[in-house]
């Protein structure tokens, strides 16, 4: 059976053009920038959300990932044709490794929910499923940004799902490998400091004498215990 995958084709990621284009959504035109896969919702959260720091693109690389578990969830549905499912897995795919981070700009600050930041991802990835199918840079069809990649999602239950995807792989990629080096580290020091004694403290007085590698070694521990 065809998954649709034959009819994508090997298009590299970016669009070659300069200027602005003219979007369009219920609010009316609006000029984006012609080199950006994002549309009318992301442009407009740009002009009128100015402030703050951009969003997290590991959020995004998450979010990503929930759009591709829905696509492949609609298609097991029957609620979007295997041709469109495989445009917009391959492009959640590629948002997944970073290849799209640079077409996701809004800040933190927007409205509840996360709607823009959604709408952005939404937009981007349905640019980019309609290059892989042949469309023109830029194009709403036929993969939709709300009827096609948004299929049965709401910004209520998407983005506290790619929050917490997103906080799984920072503690997985980064939090406990940091941790489990810094508890190797302070291992170290208890060996080598095993010998050197101090004085204990306990409520602001002296207390029984130990060695500084015995105190360091209770560190090391802690952090052990928190990783196990």
């Amino acid at each position: 059976m065809s998954t649709g995958a034959e009819r994508l084709r090997d298009v590299p990621v970016g669009i070659d053009a300069t200027g602005t284009r003219t979007e369009h959504d219920s609010m009316g035109a609006i000029e984006v920038p012609a080199d950006r896969y994002w549309g009318a919702q992301t442009q407009r959260s740009l002009r009128h959300f100015a402030i703050g720091e951009r969003m997290p693109t590991a959020l995004y690389r998450a979010y990503a990932l929930v759009k591709k578990a829905a696509a492949e969830a609609n298609a097991e549905l029957g609620a979007l044709p295997g041709w469109k499912v495989a445009a917009i897995v391959r492009a959640a795919e590629e948002a997944m490794a970073g290849a799209l981070d640079d077409h996701f700009p809004l800040h933190v600050y927007q409205t509840g929910s996360g709607t823009q930041s959604n709408m952005n991802l939404n937009e981007v990835l349905a640019a980019r499923a309609n290059q892989l199918l042949g469309a023109e840079p830029g194009a709403r069809a036929p993969i939709h940004p709300n009827d096609d990649v948004n299929r049965s999602q709401s910004s209520n239950d998407t983005f506290p799902a790619a929050m917490h995807v997103a906080t799984l792989a920072a503690l997985d990629e980064d939090l406990i490998p940091a941790l489990d080096a810094l508890a190797g580290a302070i291992e170290a020091k208890a060996v080598a400091w095993m010998d050197i004694p101090k004085t204990g403290r306990t409520h602001l007085q002296d207390a029984v004498p130990l060695t500084v590698g015995q105190e360091w070694s209770g560190y090391a521990h802690q952090l052990r215990d928190a990783l196990a």
